[in-house]
């Protein structure tokens, strides 16, 4: 019996990288997988390949009615939840004085109110126990140059999740960040 036998993952951000790679992880224990990113296409070969219990929807993690859209379908289509990994981002590195309004506005509405969001509108869905699983970053934890936005998006996700595994260990949902470089 795989270790994810029966279980359901959804993976936002799952059209390349850690997130394909995690998805693809998931699917080769045996769990049910939802995959979602923003490139259509990338989704559409990505569920080829993987055949069977895979469900893509494609999603822009800033908009609230596509995250509405990708946990009712997700649930629609295998009745729950058990594992969220808040994967999807953006990185784009620059010195602090040429980060203007709306490169802000994109890293921390795709960083940070995506992964609030994804959160909040999984939580009904999401089984009791369940696992939400952050995608960090080690510029969360150390000084790097040209990062000052990225960092403090990451930054913010860290602690989020602390405070979430703090509100969600009543119910049985245990949340943890895992921090990548």
């Amino acid at each position: 019996m795989s270790s994810l036998a029966g279980k359901v993952a959804v993976v936002t951000g799952g059209n390349s990288g850690i997130g394909l790679a995690t998805a693809r992880e998931f699917h080769a224990n045996g769990a049910k997988v939802v995959i979602s990113g923003r490139d259509r296409g990338t989704l559409e070969e990505v569920s080829r390949q993987l055949g069977h219990d895979v469900l893509v929807v494609q999603t822009d993690v800033t908009k609230l009615s596509e995250i509405d859209q990708l946990m009712a379908r997700a649930h629609e289509t295998f009745g729950k939840l058990d594992i969220l990994f808040v994967n999807a981002g953006i990185y784009k590195g620059a010195p602090l004085e040429e980060v203007d309004e709306d490169a802000f506005d994109e890293m921390m509405n795709a960083n940070l109110k995506g992964a609030y969001f994804t959160v909040q509108k999984a939580l009904p869905f999401l089984n009791e126990p369940a696992s939400i699983i952050f995608n960090g970053s080690v510029n969360a934890l150390t000084g790097i140059a040209d990062s000052s936005l990225y960092t403090a998006g990451k930054g913010a996700v860290h602690a989020l999740a602390r405070a979430l595994a703090a509100e969600l260990i009543g119910r049985g949902i245990r949340v943890n960040t895992i921090t990548i470089g």
